[in-house]
């Protein structure tokens, strides 16, 4: 048995980017997660550290991304690790890890004064299984 499963909760940095690929839209956008910061028994003080996401979804939550979600947007996101490699511009082969989306929540100020937000938990199926990007 084997268990690939990833839940955030962050904002989003910047406006999602909604493409078309292999006859699909598909939505691709970064959420940052922060761990506060701290002070351990012996006085050392940790800083706060921001963990930047790439995120990826398919299917008909796409339509929820591109119509609700803009940079600062509060997600709840649940999906598995995805790891590609691509040869990047100047030719060499790289790799990156991207979180392919389950489920999303919308949270925060936005969507509470906005009645016209869906329902809380918006599901799509799991198209994404044989699904590459096309970047």
């Amino acid at each position: 048995m084997a268990v690939n499963k990833v839940i955030l909760l962050g904002n989003v940095g910047k406006d999602p980017q909604i493409r078309d690929g292999n006859g699909q839209k598909f939505a691709t956008f970064s959420l940052a997660t922060t761990d506060k910061s701290y002070t351990k028994r012996d006085g050392t003080v940790m800083p706060e550290r921001t963990e930047w996401h790439s995120i990826v979804a398919n299917g008909n939550i796409v339509q929820v991304i591109e119509r609700y979600v803009k940079a600062g947007t509060k997600l709840y996101i649940e999906g598995k690790l995805r790891t590609r490699k691509y040869t990047a511009r100047d030719n060499t082969e790289r790799q990156v890890t991207e979180v392919y989306v389950d489920s999303m929540e919308l949270l925060g100020s936005k969507q509470e004064s906005n009645p016209n937000v869906p329902s809380a938990n918006q599901q799509h199926s799991q198209q994404n299984d044989s699904y590459n990007p096309p970047y």
